[in-house]
């Protein structure tokens, strides 16, 4: 077969236009036997920030990863045909997948590349646009399809975070206590095992309001309400953000206080409760007046306690408080306490 050599500007035995090469393989290279660079696709060039690639050595601008110990041009002629990955001098994060073919006669050798997985990096990093692929090229395609699936990504996320909250606010509600904001029954009984499932002491208080049924009987359940409120605002001062105050009923209360191991310090929360409480509480013109009674036991007076023993001594301490005179606190003794008292 007859290979002629093609005139100035043209490439190969088929005699193509470099314009025509750029056209058909954007991100193409042309090597002389001895390694130079004579022509560089416009798309490659971009990849360089003075896109000057023709003329330099090709082991200049890039490393050759696989095969790996190919540094010349005859190693890479030996390998022609062969998948190449290889890497821009300094960008060691921009792989390059591509693959070699001799030229006819002996003239040298034509890369062929691709950004491979790294397209949507090479897209980002160096604003390529759809005329920067060559039209049979499906990179941009790709590209609606990588941006749609982010897309979908991104909302399957929203509504996931949006599901969560929607659990997460549901999962509060049902722990919540509607009209003081407190834990009810179901948070104390939760968070009890789990504070008497770890080390350390824990000290457990019930409230029980006085005269709130007058308040009820004389000013109306309206009244009744904001007493309850102003409670739950007073217990939640006189506490620390890690215990927990719940409403069990309504006019009670259980204050669950994790390493609390002192009764001395019992004694002094509940009195400074208990003298707050009396403090009258003002309703659309007139006051709501009310005191309270509390008793307290300790986890740490009981060899290995059960929560409903802990929370059946502080009921018991209770009533021995609202038998000696209401607005005062009790601990609980064994032996000193009767479950039958006043209500």
């Amino acid at each position: 077969m007859l290979h002629m050599t093609p005139p100035a500007g043209m490439i190969g035995a088929f005699g193509l236009p470099q314009a025509a090469l750029d056209t058909l393989m954007p991100m193409h290279l042309v090597l002389d036997m001895q390694g130079t660079v004579l022509g560089c696709g416009p798309t490659l060039a971009k990849l360089f920030d003075d896109g000057a690639v023709t003329g330099q050595q090709f082991f200049d601008l890039f490393e050759l990863r696989r095969p790996s110990g190919v540094t010349d041009l005859p190693g890479l002629l030996a390998r022609a045909g062969a998948r190449l990955y290889l890497v821009p001098r300094g960008q060691p994060g921009r792989v390059l997948r591509g693959v070699s073919m001799p030229l006819a006669g002996g003239q040298g050798l034509v890369l062929n590349l691709s950004f491979g997985i790294g397209l949507v990096e090479a897209v980002r990093d160096h604003g390529l646009t759809d005329a920067d692929f060559a039209a049979t090229d499906l990179a941009i395609e790709l590209l609606y399809v990588v941006e749609a699936k982010s897309a979908v990504m991104e909302e399957l996320r929203g509504l996931n975070l949006r599901l969560q909250g929607a659990k997460s606010a549901a999962e509060e509600q049902a722990m919540t206590d509607t009209l003081t904001g407190l834990r009810n029954r179901r948070a104390l009984d939760l968070m009890l095992g789990q504070v008497m499932a770890g080390p350390g002491s824990l000290g457990l208080m019930h409230l029980d309001l006085d005269y709130f049924k007058a308040v009820n009987d004389t000013l109306g359940h309206a009244a009744g309400d904001e007493v309850l409120r102003v409670v739950a605002r007073v217990l939640t001062e006189e506490t620390r953000a890690g215990d927990t105050v719940a409403r069990v009923g309504g006019d009670e209360f259980v204050l669950l206080l994790p390493g609390v191991g002192d009764p001395a310090r019992m004694r002094q929360i509940a009195q400074r409760i208990i003298a707050r409480l009396t403090e009258p509480i003002p309703f659309e013109g007139t006051f709501c007046r009310i005191a309270a009674s509390a008793g307290f036991t300790l986890s740490i007076t009981h060899p290995r306690p059960a929560a409903a023993t802990l929370l059946n001594h502080a009921d018991q301490a209770l009533y021995r408080a609202k038998r000696a005179g209401r607005g005062r606190v009790m601990q609980f003794e064994p032996g000193a306490d009767d479950p039958d008292g006043v209500a």
